[in-house]
């Protein structure tokens, strides 16, 4: 039996220590302590509430949220829960404005380039991103910079000057970003504006995300006022920080955000619009030539492109989680992806639509979810002369995913998706954007170890229960290119309601 020795230099059992002529030498093992220098103090693993997001309200109702994270750089931004979705009262579009408008002259900045050169001192960058439920401002800068970036942020949120040079401005650009969504060779957002118009029809996130052309002149400082004055209150803001100490952010919270007149006075707007979401289902269509969407010496090739969609359930819900795992399984992407380890050449709509169906150039499976609904879609495109074969191809995968989930894709599916929950948080802005949203919808936060065991907890059963749900919905269905050959929304309804997917058969006198 062997008998770890002692140490002759650091006195410690393990290792037979530097040896004389080594010390001779200046030569100290590296599993000894160093001569001369203080002992190291580790920090604690097991200390859990250093990875803890910490929520603090402040007096007028604005929530306050940080969460640590090794760096020299900081993330803060404000959250507002406003969305395209809260614009029924309103005209279309002014999310679509206010983003555009971010970051522009306000009560202590003369213009754009004041607060980018600003920024610039701390090494910043800033952003503002619309969606059909939140509004982000964020900026990315030197932590130490925290007081000017949340004075900034304070003053670009609540002192925005909205100027009619500013306004005219952004027209211009709205209207340019309108063309552009049109010409587009990529249909995806274009296909999901008109998913959500089909699944949610005239009301909350079925409403434009994108300001219409007609909307654009009507869109003025008194209509943009009207609606700060409803939802940029304090009770619906989040300023959340990633990088910085919690005490640090909620003094400067304190300093630039309690108790400030915002620039359209503090008498109360409208009412909030608390609609909740109605699921309609549906189908819009919009036929269009798809033959010169990219020209040059190698173009693509006219594509009809279509999107089915039903109905899932709301991020707040237990079923979320089967949801996201159902999305990872299903998966899917262009034809001419390279492949490679974690490109998900394994996930269904690979393994059965693009790898059988050679004819076919795209099927991806996509989730949208939101505080009360959600919606899980199908996108797929192919020539023209083959979309009733192409439509019948992904109705049969809808009914499939109710049938037989084998251990070995769900358990690949679960580890993509914790794989990819993981890699997302090493950023941090999206870090950020996680800590934003969670807090702004939940006044807390569940971290990535718990969303990965919840992850783990997802069995078969599980799946086949949230699908069949889902079956019993009407679908929503979005067509865009050359039509001719598209089936009936009737047809691709049954086809829903049928045990193999397939759609009714068409009989012709003459063929």
């Amino acid at each position: 039996m062997l008998v770890p020795r002692l140490c002759g230099h650091c006195g410690q059992r393990g290792h037979d220590g530097p040896g004389p002529s080594r010390l001779r030498r200046g030569h100290v093992s590296l599993t000894c302590p160093l001569p001369g220098v203080p002992k190291a103090v580790f920090a604690a693993a097991e200390s859990r509430e250093r990875f803890e997001t910490r929520v603090t309200v402040l007096e007028n109702g604005l929530r306050v949220a940080s969460q640590n994270k090794f760096g020299q750089f900081c993330t803060v931004g404000i959250l507002v829960n406003s969305g395209s979705r809260h614009e029924a009262k309103y005209l279309s579009g002014i999310s679509h404005f206010l983003e555009k408008l971010a970051f522009s002259s306000t009560a202590q900045f003369g213009s754009k380039d004041e607060i980018l050169l600003t920024l610039e001192k701390h090494g910043g960058i800033c952003d503002c991103q619309a969606s059909r439920d939140t509004i982000m401002y964020a900026v990315s800068a030197d932590a130490r910079g925290l007081d000017t970036v949340v004075n900034l942020l304070a003053d670009v949120t609540l002192q925005p000057r909205l100027s009619d040079e500013e306004i005219e401005m952004t027209r211009m650009a709205i209207r340019f970003e309108l063309e552009d969504l049109n010409m587009r060779p990529d249909p995806e957002p274009l296909l999901t504006e008109m998913i959500h118009a089909a699944a949610f029809r005239d009301n909350t996130v079925g409403l434009n995300r994108f300001c219409p052309v007609e909307n654009t002149d009507k869109i003025n400082r008194d209509v943009l006022h009207s609606y700060l004055s409803s939802y940029y209150t304090p009770d619906r803001m989040v300023l959340a920080g990633v990088g910085i100490e919690h005490e640090h952010l909620v003094e400067c919270a304190r300093k630039y955000l309690l108790g400030v007149e915002p620039v359209w006075g503090s008498g109360q707007g409208r009412a909030v619009d608390r609609s909740v979401a109605q699921y309609t289902g549906g189908i819009i269509k919009v036929e269009k030539d798809m033959s010169d969407v990219s020209l040059g010496p190698t173009p693509i090739p006219e594509l009809t492109h279509i999107m089915i969609g039903l109905e899932s359930c709301s991020f707040l819900e237990d079923d979320f989680i089967p949801f996201a795992v159902l999305n990872m399984m299903m998966g899917g992407g262009g034809s001419f992806s390279a492949g490679g380890p974690g490109k998900g050449m394994f996930t269904r709509l690979y393994l059965n639509v693009l790898n059988r169906h050679h004819w076919m150039y795209n099927a991806t499976s996509y989730h949208h979810s939101y505080e009360d609904t959600g919606l899980l879609c199908i996108h797929a495109s192919a020539d023209p002369k083959q979309v009733r074969e192409m439509v019948e191809i992904i109705t049969r995968e809808f009914i499939l995913m109710a049938g037989a989930v084998g251990e070995v894709e769900l358990e690949r599916a679960k580890t993509q998706l914790k794989s990819m929950l993981m890699m997302n948080l090493e950023s941090r802005p999206v870090i950020f954007e996680d800590v934003g949203r969670q807090v702004l919808a939940t006044n807390t936060r569940k971290l990535p170890h718990e969303l990965c065991a919840l992850i783990s907890q997802v069995k078969p059963t599980d799946i086949k229960r949230v699908v069949t749900k889902m079956l019993h919905k009407k679908p929503a269905v979005a067509a865009l290119g050359d039509l001719t050959d598209l089936p009936t929304y009737e047809h691709i309804q049954a086809a829903l309601s049928s045990k193999d997917g397939r759609l009714p058969r068409l009989y012709r006198l003459f063929r």
